[in-house]
């Protein structure tokens, strides 16, 4: 409706309740001409513009593995959902959160990490879900195995009721020279890891990093560049784009990356493939989008 009326768009993930109406989704924004953002949050960090620079430039080489992305949390160790907990209430209820829980909630995070920083695409995956917590009616652990569109393979981890964890989104990536680990706990650092030269530490708040990283940096050297501030991130390159959009003239190169309706779709799909590997006895299944 927002679409039909000449409204541009800004939503939180996952992007609807079902690919089918994603898909519609995108099918409007195109014919509207209009913006949508999806606030992918972990794509507005500069370090993770860094990572996904760095790969982008072939610093690391080809990308062999991606060989942990991993998002586990502690919050649902107990059936919060039976006792007020409204966050968990409505995230473990089929009929207000879909088909998947733990994997629609975090997993697609994850699973969009990989992809935006690596720069590939799933094509194959293997998913083993779980509902641990006795009376839950969605996932709320999992694990896939996965394959991109070149070659690569990756290990996917996301759970809900790892008791003791917060919010410990974490991914390493490996290429032909060497590797990098990103950590949303630890949010200012990067490291690198070369397979001939001293392990690397590279700090948000460095000249020597990309423009990318540099343009979505917001505090001076050493202080948090949190998740608010990643949130904030994605809400002014979209504003600079949609300026740039009713004022006919061109957005930096730096601006225009935030995740939209695409990202949305497969995180959607993401979603729809890793529930029906975890009912099948196929080991792979294909991405179908």
């Amino acid at each position: 409706m927002a679409l039909d009326h000449g409204f541009h768009v800004v939503i939180d993930k996952p992007i609807a309740f079902t690919l089918d109406e994603a898909k519609q989704l995108k099918k409007k924004v195109e014919e509207t001409g209009l913006l949508l953002l999806l606030t992918h949050t972990y794509a507005g960090y500069p370090m993770v513009k860094q990572a996904r620079n760095m790969v982008k430039m072939g610093e690391l080489g080809k990308i062999k593995k991606i060989v942990l992305v991993e998002y586990p949390q502690g919050w649902l160790s107990r059936l919060s959902e039976k006792d007020g907990n409204a966050q968990a209430a409505w995230r473990t209820d089929p009929s207000k959160s879909g088909k998947s829980g733990c994997m629609g909630d975090i997993g697609t995070h994850a699973a969009h990490l990989a992809e935006y920083i690596s720069g590939l695409k799933i094509t194959k995956l293997c998913a083993d879900l779980n509902i641990v917590v006795e009376g839950r009616k969605l996932d709320d652990d999992g694990n896939v195995l996965l394959r991109f569109d070149n070659g690569a393979n990756g290990v996917l981890v996301a759970s809900q009721i790892a008791a003791g964890e917060e919010n410990a989104l974490r991914i390493r990536v490996y290429g032909e020279k060497g590797g990098l680990e990103w950590a949303q706990q630890e949010p200012n650092t990067l490291t690198l890891k070369w397979l001939d030269e001293p392990i690397q530490i590279l700090r948000t708040g460095s000249h020597r990093l990309s423009n990318e990283a540099n343009f979505n940096s917001r505090t001076p050297a050493g202080h948090p560049e949190g998740y608010l501030e990643a949130f904030g991130n994605l809400y002014r390159n979209f504003a600079i784009c949609l300026s740039a959009k009713i004022e006919g003239t061109e957005a930096p190169a730096e601006a225009l990356d935030y995740p939209s309706v695409n990202e949305g779709i497969r995180g959607m799909a993401f979603i729809d493939n890793v529930v029906k590997s975890g009912l099948s006895n196929e080991k792979w299944t294909n991405f179908d989008v």
